[in-house]
């Protein structure tokens, strides 16, 4: 994904963009829950072997790349969610927001979160 023109042909998805927000609940306490706040348009890949191995090494649970326009407000602990190619349902939650020097795009560092019972995706 290299080159300042042409970053956004190759963001093919759009994605939800969900954050937790704190609210007082009327009775002195708050809940907390998590709201959208607009969509972004991504691609979605696998980690490169050599971010597997980090990811292996330091336990974190950096499952997929995406991709985003260097704007895009995603942030540390946000939920990404989505269709993939075949229609099924994707959440991804977000551990990490990263861009290179040259700020031509964004990465964010996520985990798929998966449903009981349900196969890798």
């Amino acid at each position: 994904m290299r080159g300042r023109a042409g970053v956004g042909r190759y963001l093919n998805r759009q994605l939800q963009v969900y954050r937790l927000e704190t609210a007082d609940d009327g009775h002195g306490g708050q809940t907390t829950s998590l709201v959208l706040k607009g969509t972004v348009r991504a691609k979605v890949d696998q980690p490169s072997p050599t971010e597997r191995m980090v990811a292996a090494q330091t336990q974190s649970r950096h499952s997929h790349d995406v991709f985003l326009l260097p704007r895009a407000d995603v942030r540390r602990g946000d939920e990404l969610r989505g269709t993939d190619g075949l229609g099924n349902q994707q959440v991804f939650r977000v551990q990490s927001v990263v861009q290179p020097s040259t700020p031509v795009y964004s990465k964010a560092l996520v985990e798929l979160i998966q449903s009981e019972g349900e196969g890798h995706g």
